[in-house]
């Protein structure tokens, strides 16, 4: 059957199973656009293409499928370039399709012409253009097979106009049937051959191919062995939070006495997680070079294992596939005083430290935690806020937190869109920061046109808090382009066709949060922060006064 490049590609995602996609459009793929109209896939059409890669990544994450995105040429391709950092970064299966000027007219640096391979090359794992139409079924399978494999991550495919218009005779293909090598039956009782000659053991968990079976095997390896498990950067609901064996999370800001037990620790059983910088505090809890311990490192991807810490044990595997094998192992030694210490500390960490000002942000999440359902979502972005959610958030069930390992600012409102557009039946919640809100607070149109309904907490303290709090450590007093002027989000809000309001005191929060959830919209609180609120742990002041005495 002959059909144009659009249509073709529009049937190759229906037979892939895409239930939706998300895009800005452009005069580029005008043919894709046409072949969508009529394809049954919900094209969510976004404000901005940053957003829009987000709310594709964000679904990657929660689905393990590739989320799709469609941009148009140049500035819409370089736009979405942060949506592919986060994929990239945070292992998620994603596929970009870029508009492309008509491939004719390469090289002469037509009207927004990009070379996306030099453009996207470090940036994404494959990059390519497809200029026969003819070929877009193969270069499509290839694209999302590239994207799942191994450790998963971004695909970027060109798309030339004409190649796009143009017309073929083609089949669709269908994606084969892939069946992953058994593990050898000894997987298990190496590891735990390991965890028999340890002292200090410490289970680290984190990366892709996470699933609800996947924590429940993690809980019941952990409860036979009586081992602490700690979580990766933003991957807090890999493990009940609640559990007896769950002991932190290896963040930014991390328990002290958690950084001090990864140090003691005389043997890392790492599950998943690359176990890069963040989790190690920039390398600082165990060297590369001299790790002091014995390592055993299970990842997807064989390039990952050895690539910064060279283990004793590589195992070349998904996570979930060695805790399969794990949570019915026999008991393998006697650490419950050690993992009973490390669990007390959490515990002690979760007590809220109290913060200046009415509105203080450990009330508002210790609320959130108290009171949302435990398959609610919550999302974020960066800075210093987040701090307080991931201190004092307690997570329950896998597949509730979407945050960006990456670090990226403005990614909580996108990705809490796409939560709610893939959960509609769900709670889902955004906490972002003025300055990260207002990164992508136009996708607010997106939310209402498409039904998302999400409620975003905007704490706003009037700057760039993470940055300010490195200044005043570097150069205290000297307060340089970190202040920002904000409008008033909850005006904001109901001007879009939301629901919006403001709080002031602790207190209050609990009733406008009823309020905006009774709205059925998109619905953001603006809760007015104390400037000298700037950490869990400290304050704007204390930070100056201790830099000004160094």
């Amino acid at each position: 059957m002959i059909r144009h490049g659009g249509k073709i590609l529009s049937d190759q995602l229906v037979k892939l199973g895409v239930e939706r996609v998300f895009s800005v459009p452009g005069e580029s793929f005008l043919a894709a656009l046409d072949g969508l109209y009529d394809s049954g896939i919900p094209n969510i059409v976004c404000r901005q293409e940053g957003g829009a890669a987000m709310m594709a990544e964000a679904y990657g994450k929660m689905t393990g499928k590739p989320g799709v995105c469609f941009v148009t040429r140049g500035p819409g391709a370089t736009n979405a370039s942060a949506g592919i950092h986060i994929a990239m970064q945070d292992s998620t299966p994603m596929v970009l399709f870029v508009g492309q000027i008509d491939n004719r007219h390469t090289d002469r640096e037509t009207f927004q012409e990009v070379d996306y391979k030099a453009v996207f090359g470090g940036l994404a794992k494959w990059v390519a253009q497809v200029n026969d139409t003819d070929r877009l079924p193969e270069y499509i399978g290839r694209a999302f097979r590239v994207a799942m494999s191994g450790r998963p991550g971004p695909v970027v495919l060109a798309l030339p106009e004409n190649m796009l218009s143009a017309s073929a005779d083609v089949p669709d293909i269908k994606m084969p049937q892939t069946t992953s090598q058994p593990l050898p039956e000894t997987t298990a009782q190496t590891i735990l051959h390991e965890l028999a000659q340890s002292q200090r053991p410490l289970i680290v968990v984190g990366g892709p191919h996470w699933s609800a079976q996947a924590q429940a095997d993690l809980q019941a390896f952990a409860e036979c062995q009586q081992v602490p498990v700690a979580v990766g950067f933003r991957r807090q609901d890999y493990m009940d939070n609640h559990h007896a064996n769950y002991v932190g999370d290896l963040n930014v800001g991390i328990n002290p006495k958690l950084a001090a037990r990864v140090r003691e620790a005389d043997t890392l059983i790492l599950l998943g997680t690359r176990f890069g910088d963040i989790e190690t505090q920039g390398y600082t809890l165990v060297d590369p070079a001299k790790p002091g311990k014995r390592v055993v490192h299970v990842h997807a991807d064989a390039d990952e294992l050895g690539r910064v810490y060279t283990p004793n044990i590589a195992i070349n595997a998904t996570a979930p596939a060695v805790l399969r094998q794990l949570a019915n192992a026999e008991h393998a030694g006697e650490w419950a005083s050690w993992t009973a210490e490390a669990r007390a500390d959490y515990e002690s960490w979760l007590k809220p430290q109290e913060s200046p000002g009415a509105l203080k942000q450990e009330d508002v999440v210790k609320w959130l935690s108290d009171n949302l359902p435990d398959d609610a979502i919550l999302t974020n972005g960066a800075g210093n806020y987040a701090a307080w959610l991931h201190r004092y958030f307690v997570y329950k069930e896998y597949g509730t937190q979407l945050a960006p390992t990456s670090g990226s600012m403005g990614y909580g409102f996108p990705a809490a869109i796409s939560a709610s557009l893939a959960n509609p039946d769900r709670t889902v919640v955004c906490l972002a920061g003025d300055g990260c809100f207002q990164m992508t607070c136009n996708e607010m149109s997106t939310a209402v046109q498409h039904g998302a309904k999400p409620v975003v907490i905007v704490m706003n303290n009037g700057r760039y808090g993470t940055i300010r709090m490195h200044q005043e450590k570097t150069y205290p007093g000297r307060v340089s382009g970190t202040a920002i002027h904000n409008p008033d989000f909850a005006a904001l809000a109901r001007s879009y066709g939301g629901h919006g309001e403001l709080v002031t005191k602790s207190d209050d929060f609990p009733d406008a949060f009823a309020r905006a959830q009774a709205s059925g919209t998109v619905a953001v609180i603006e809760c007015k922060v104390d400037e000298e609120a700037l950490a869990t742990g400290t304050t704007l002041s204390a930070v100056r006064e201790a830099a000004l005495k160094r």
